[in-house]
């Protein structure tokens, strides 16, 4: 049965951020990926929520946050509005667990406060700098983007085989044609103040591989066998410098917590359960 979750908004660095806060016990962090929004993860909060806080805030300019605050120069940035998230909520202790964008603010997160966070499971990202060719292809879509003021349908059907398996297309259309449906969607404005660059923050941000390579977390790494934006080669070179766990999602692409939650769920329970108490905060 799916839960009755209330959605939260609270103001952080001269924005607003909405999130969700859920459940009790050892407390989770959820960060979606870049045009998603906090219901990418729902069938990891109907699992998790059941025995744990678990906490997923909407990244800015995605489902109900507001701008990105001004003065936001990097990833970095974005991993501070998040840990002022989790101060202002009282939570001292926690586990992160980021797909794409979600992925790159938690490890930088993970970085600034490494004695506060219990296990890292990084999906569907990368942590080194974005390759030239892929950084070039998708800061001239994002121009292209900001021109129109909208997503153009060329760019939207491009982006389809970036963020979902093949086996997806037959198996969940829905998942698709609501993905399509949010870009055509988007409001003008947000993509002109937020969206683009956010954009390009994301494809120009740091190498954070050799800082991670001293990390001293638990952490896993996932990536899926057809993800297009993020490469099984690159989860294996992020775990590498982890010296962590890796899995490949054969089935899965970009958005694999809903493409394949039922082996997402397997793998991020299994992890957390060797790393984290179930207990009352």
């Amino acid at each position: 049965m799916t839960r009755d979750i209330s959605l939260q908004v609270i103001e952080i660095a001269g924005s607003t951020m909405r999130y969700i806060d859920i459940g009790a016990g050892e407390t989770v962090v959820l960060g979606h990926s870049y045009l998603w929004d906090h219901r990418m993860w729902q069938p990891q909060i109907e699992e998790l929520a059941q025995t744990r806080r678990v906490i997923v805030p909407d990244l800015w300019g995605h489902g109900g946050s507001g701008a990105l605050p001004e003065g936001t120069r990097d990833v970095k940035d974005l991993a501070m509005h998040h840990l002022e998230l989790l101060d202002r909520l009282g939570v001292e202790r926690f586990a992160l667990v980021g797909l794409s964008v979600g992925g790159m603010w938690a490890a930088e997160l993970a970085l600034i406060a490494p004695n506060r966070v219990t296990a890292l499971a990084l999906m569907n990202t990368f942590l080194g700098p974005e390759p030239e060719g892929t950084r070039e292809r998708n800061l001239a879509m994002l121009a292209a983007v900001k021109l129109a003021r909208a997503v153009p349908e060329p760019i939207a059907q491009a982006m389809l085989p970036m963020f979902f398996a093949p086996a997806t297309f037959k198996a969940r259309p829905d998942l698709i044609s609501q993905f399509r449906d949010s870009l055509r969607e988007t409001d003008p404005q947000r993509i002109v103040d937020t969206l683009v660059p956010l954009g390009r923050l994301i494809f120009g941000r740091r190498d954070t591989l050799p800082d991670l390579a001293g990390l001293d977390v638990p952490a896993i790494v996932i990536a899926g066998r057809y993800d297009q934006a993020r490469s099984v080669a690159e989860g294996q070179q992020t775990a590498a410098v982890l010296g962590c766990s890796f899995v490949e999602l054969a089935e899965a692409g970009h958005v694999s917590a809903l493409e394949t939650p039922t082996e997402v769920n397997r793998h991020l329970t299994a992890f957390l359960d060797r790393h984290l108490q179930s207990k009352e905060q």
